[in-house]
């Protein structure tokens, strides 16, 4: 894993296959969102069809519009493959599956994204749960990693990414709608 600090730098550039809101197979990049300049809230997960992964990622999804209004995509990253993540979505929750999705499940089937991210556990092949919010100018403003039993929380997420887009100096525990300093 890489010790290289990246906050406040350029964010690594991807492109990855991906099952798309739609359940069909594209490409998404960071290069596009920024071309509409969106935030992009990219998180990686270890794998699909586990358990604390589709709390997550269901989460995220049903509060997707609340990051829509914010100008950001969501992107969730593992490092299965297109066809895993859209067995998975084919699977109704209630069978630990994650049904429809509102944002697009992207596959780093050759683990380059999830080591330039520095979330990539070498030895397994899996990505830790890394977080990582980029501005629409492609700067890496947050970024999160935690250990794989902890799921992340989309309230914090939501929070620090008002926070970032205030532009303001934001004391701890700010909320949005409070001033900035």
């Amino acid at each position: 894993m890489s010790d290289k600090r990246m906050v406040a730098k350029q964010a690594p550039r991807f492109e990855m296959e991906a099952v798309m809101p739609n359940k069909e197979f594209s490409k998404v990049s960071l290069e596009d969102y920024m071309k509409k300049d969106q935030w992009t809230v990219l998180f990686f997960y270890p794998m699909d069809f586990t358990h604390v992964c589709p709390t997550e990622i269901t989460s995220l999804s049903d509060r997707y519009d609340e990051f829509e209004d914010l100008d950001a995509e969501v992107i969730g990253v593992s490092t299965d493959t297109v066809h895993t993540h859209l067995a998975w979505i084919n699977t109704h929750r209630d069978n630990n599956g994650l049904g429809d999705l509102n944002y697009p499940l992207a596959a780093d089937t050759n683990h380059t994204v999830s080591r330039e991210y520095g979330v990539l556990i070498e030895d397994e092949g899996v990505a830790l749960r890394g977080l990582f919010i980029i501005s629409p100018e492609g700067e890496l403003m947050y970024s999160v990693v935690n250990h794989n039993n902890i799921g992340r929380d989309v309230d914090e997420t939501l929070r620090v990414l008002q926070a970032l887009q205030t532009g303001g100096l934001c004391p701890a525990n700010w909320k949005p709608g409070q001033a900035t300093l």
